[in-house]
């Protein structure tokens, strides 16, 4: 998805969970970066031919984003340090006004242990059995849209396994949330389709063909949209 915005001109902030997959690296393998590398006999390290095409393109695209200034790789590792991390890029964005993008792709957690129901030690097994409570994560889109960037164009996700609530659920997040778009996912289809919920529209998004992905033709609509959403912005202030 990173790419698909940095070739539209964006930059991109790249805020993540550690172990995530990364940007370009979509057609290398999944499970270890290892496979894409042997020894040769001088004990060199060499790409394997299978992979020498997609690491040669993955890296080059990789380091043409960075030394652009249009990837910026952010690491979290607990849900305290996301909510944090997200308040300052957001405080940091905001002077951006509307041409400002938040693309929130998905939910980091629902439910977590708050800090002051943590325990300070090592919970000893012998202690007998474990009860836990876990508290729904704070919403911070409604944060970010009214106070942090309320000026920013901002795309929240719906991912659902039942098709039938998916639509509404995903209508509702519009209206409590009031972003602009939602991008609604079945869990089933999420890579041949999405629909995309605005104030006005209902669009189903697809792939070209069985070996593209839906990120590209997703980027094009949100692109669109947010350029729209800009000039409008621009036309307002204007009178």
């Amino acid at each position: 998805m990173c790419r698909y915005f940095v070739k539209a001109g964006y930059a991109i902030i790249f805020l993540h969970r550690r172990g995530t997959y990364q940007p370009y690296r979509r057609s290398l393998p999944e499970d270890t970066l290892l496979d894409c590398f042997e020894l040769t006999s001088g004990s060199q390290i060499q790409a394997r031919s299978s992979h020498a095409e997609g690491l040669e393109r993955a890296i080059r695209d990789h380091q043409a984003a960075v030394e652009a200034g249009c990837l910026l790789r952010i690491t979290f590792t607990t849900i305290f340090e996301y909510l944090q991390i997200l308040r300052m890029v957001a405080t940091s964005m905001n002077s951006l006004g509307t041409h400002g993008m938040f693309y929130l792709a998905a939910a980091v957690s629902d439910f977590y242990v708050p800090w002051d129901s943590m325990a300070e030690h090592k919970i000893q097994s012998g202690a007998g059995p474990l009860d836990m409570s876990l508290a729904p994560v704070p919403k911070m889109l409604s944060m970010l849209r009214k106070e942090w960037a309320p000026m920013a164009f901002c795309i929240s996700f719906k991912l659902e396994t039942d098709a039938k609530i998916l639509l509404e659920k995903a209508n509702i997040a519009l209206r409590k949330y009031k972003v602009h778009m939602v991008v609604a996912n079945e869990l089933s289809t999420r890579k041949e389709q999405v629909i995309v919920i605005t104030g006005n529209d209902v669009i189903t998004v697809q792939r070209e063909n069985p070996h593209s992905d839906v990120e590209k033709p997703l980027v094009d609509l949100i692109v669109e949209r947010h350029m729209a959403h800009t000039q409008q912005s621009s036309d307002l202030s204007s009178i």
